[in-house]
This record gives C-alpha cells, sequence and structure tokens, in this order.
C-alpha cells in the first residue's frame, strides 16, 4: 500500500469544514484505508499562487446558488488528505466523498459546499 493525496478545492467556513472532513473520514474508515495526514492550505508553495487566485470560482459559484445569502466566514482553501492505501480504494474513497459532497438528482440543486477536486 501506498500513501495517496485526496485534494478538494472547497469554498467554505469551519462548520462546512468540519462537515467535509467527517465525509472523508467515513469514506475512510469505511474501507481498508488510513488517513496518514490532513493539512488545510491556504497556498500552493513554490507558485505564488493562493488558494483565492485558484479556487475564485468556487466564490463565484456560492454568490450564484445562494443569492440572497451573505458568503459569511467562508472562504477558498484546499483540504488535503493523505490516505494510505490501494489505488483502488483511494478511488472508491473519492468517489464516496465526491457523492457525498453533492448528491446528484433529478431535480437542480446547489451544493452545501462549493467544490472541486483535485
Amino acid at each position: 500500500m501506498r500513501t495517496r493525496d485526496l485534494r478538494f478545492g472547497l469554498y467554505t467556513d469551519e462548520q462546512g469544514l468540519t462537515w467535509v472532513r467527517g465525509l472523508v473520514a467515513d469514506a475512510v474508515g469505511s474501507r481498508a484505508a488510513r488517513a496518514a495526514a490532513e493539512t488545510v492550505a491556504h497556498a500552493f508553495p513554490g507558485s505564488g499562487l493562493t488558494t483565492a487566485d485558484v479556487y475564485d470560482f468556487l466564490a463565484e459559484q456560492w454568490a450564484v446558488e445562494h443569492p440572497a445569502q451573505s458568503s459569511g466566514e467562508r472562504q477558498p482553501i484546499e483540504l488535503r488528505v493523505q490516505v494510505v492505501c490501494s489505488l483502488r480504494t483511494w478511488r472508491a474513497i473519492r468517489k464516496a466523498v465526491v457523492r457525498a459532497l453533492c448528491p446528484e438528482g433529478t431535480a437542480p440543486h446547489a451544493c452545501r459546499v462549493p467544490w472541486t477536486a483535485r
């Protein structure tokens, strides 16, 4: 087994981040995997870019999907989780988290936390 990275760009506040962390923990815990480390990043080392530069479209998504709501303390971040598992398990974990972040349905909907997976 190898250490593999899960990376999610999020536009969230502390409450939303806690919720996403729970989704990741549930997905990892339900499989033969182990979370080795977690980082909440605000910049990309060596590039001079911040998460606000890279994930600015998530703030725009929030504004479109929640026009009557303030963004409050939300900010663009990247949640990075190192997981020790096989490639097949990593793919299953990633798929489960993506599905939980914004379940698809036939009706129009807005995601609780705007996100993108890298």
